[in-house]
């Protein structure tokens, strides 16, 4: 059995363990595990330092834990209400604090951390196994492109027994269904632990495992370690990084184009889109042929010109996305080169070209064809669904500044001798509070965004807050 009690901490080192910490999907907690009830409910604490001694350790082994942690799924009453992340055990209170930095106030660096030690259901991560089989990549070791029906390499010709020194059996990646993506010659899709035992010295990594062809036509095992950081300097494939492409990437991952590629046996070229691998900072390039964009995307069907961006690597914004747990339904979308589909970039990790240089984007709001066409010809267009930094929706008045090439704001109409009342002067204040951080007199002490059209306190307690915004609170004890 793989799983250490707490009752002899001191016979597990802590260097060879791993911590499971869990987050309940509704209360959106991370904690460490301690174990299982007799009723398969999940028994859990805070993962804090004075619990420690508590927490459940698990044998980080690649086998050991695939093993482990089958039985400990099938062990849970309810195991999809809960997401799984394994980390190292001395590092598991400061990742359990990231963690739920990332829950509270989603971040890409916290996306990456949540999706580095996410340990996800033994049936999905056998699928994503063979997902990767149907849709090879390109990677550092060279943009080829065999058919996805090629075997490249035998099982008989890789040297088994030399891997068991690594910690790698043939049985453990044939029960994870990897065998397959391995001798069609591409990477597995999740990184494992891996050992090197040389008597004096002995090294142990994370790493993604791969196979590649040997001087003497036998398989020769790769393992793909985790970087400190991608090496953006060096040219990829014949392509030098430009700053703006180095920016981009160290940004969102992505680097947001389409650049020819050189195949360095056949000469070919291949136009490609260039990503991070998140899980071990490797750079990722993808064929531009291959991707695959859907027709709608979380309930928003894009336009062909949307489609079109996709494929060129661009990122799009895109309102109305169908989020079931989440309140924000608006988001950036790109496509990623080492995830090979679609993904989403939050707040500031938008990505610079996006945000400044797209004609169709206004204050996060991206116009529609005919919307972009009225405006070029001189329009002023009335736009009623605007969000301040709060998420919270205003409405004004834009108009195409022909002098300047950019867009002028107002929240009365231009048009005043059309129309002498504006109803989305009633915006104003809202906004210049909500995303300007401007202060209005009349609600600076409330602590609250402000509503829709809010230019005064809306009730009572507001109003309280209002006029006396120092005073301790009322005390509603009992009387005596």
């Amino acid at each position: 059995m793989s799983e250490q009690t707490n009752e002899n901490p001191q016979q597990y080192p802590e260097q060879l363990s791993d911590v499971l910490l869990v987050m309940d999907k509704e209360k959106k907690k991370i904690q460490a595990v301690t174990g299982v009830d007799k009723n398969g409910k999940l028994k859990t604490v805070d993962a804090t330092k004075k619990n420690q001694s508590q927490f459940m350790r698990v044998d980080r082994a690649g086998d050991l834990f695939t093993n482990f942690f089958s039985n400990f799924w099938q062990q849970i009453k309810d195991p999809t209400h809960f997401s799984f992340f394994k980390v190292p055990a001395k590092e598991a209170v400061e990742t359990a604090k990231e963690m739920q930095k990332q829950v509270d106030a989603p971040t890409k660096e916290g996306e990456a951390v949540m999706a580095k030690h996410e340990v996800k259901e033994p049936k999905e991560q056998q699928q994503e196994a063979k997902k990767n089989v149907e849709t090879p990549q390109a990677t550092q070791t060279a943009p080829e492109t065999p058919e996805k029906n090629e075997y490249r390499f035998k099982a008989e010709d890789v040297d088994w027994k030399t891997l068991e020194q690594l910690g790698v059996k043939r049985e453990t990646l044939e029960k994870m269904e990897v065998m397959d993506t391995l001798l069609k010659g591409y990477k597995t899709n999740f990184v494992m632990p891996v050992s090197v035992n040389l008597d004096t010295v002995i090294l142990r990594s994370d790493a993604r495992l791969g196979l590649q062809s040997g001087a003497n036509g036998k398989a020769v095992f790769m393992m793909y370690g985790v970087r400190h950081e991608p090496n953006l300097k060096a040219p990829f494939f014949g392509h030098e990084f430009t700053k703006e492409d180095r920016e981009n990437l160290l940004k969102t991952g992505n680097m947001g184009r389409v650049v020819e590629l050189t195949n360095r046996k056949t000469g070919e070229k291949i136009p490609s889109i260039i990503s991070i691998d998140h899980l071990t900072n490797e750079v990722i390039a993808f064929r531009q042929d291959r991707i695959k964009v859907p027709d709608e995307i979380k309930g928003v069907k894009l336009t062909e010109d949307q489609k079109q961006d996709l494929k060129d690597g661009k990122a799009i914004y895109l309102e109305g996305l169908d989020f079931k747990n989440s309140t924000n339904k608006n988001a950036y979308v790109q496509f990623n080169a080492d995830k090979k589909y679609t993904e989403y970039l939050f707040g500031d990790k938008a990505p610079k070209q996006t945000q400044e240089n797209d004609p169709k984007m206004f204050r996060n709001k991206v116009f529609s064809d005919e919307q972009y066409k009225q405006l070029g010809e001189g329009k002023t267009l009335y736009i009623s669904d605007f969000k301040d930094g709060q998420g919270q929706p205003y409405k004004g008045y834009v108009t195409l500044n022909k002098e300047t090439g950019s867009y002028d704001f107002s929240f009365r109409n231009p048009n005043a001798l059309k129309n002498k009342v504006q109803p989305a002067e009633a915006h104003k204040a809202q906004v210049a509070v909500n995303s300007e951080g401007k202060t209005n007199e009349a609600t600076k002490n409330i602590r609250e965004p402000l509503k829709p059209k809010q230019q005064t306190p809306k009730n009572k307690t507001q109003q309280q807050r209002q006029n006396a915004p120092n005073a301790p609170a009322k005390s509603k004890g009992v009387r005596r």
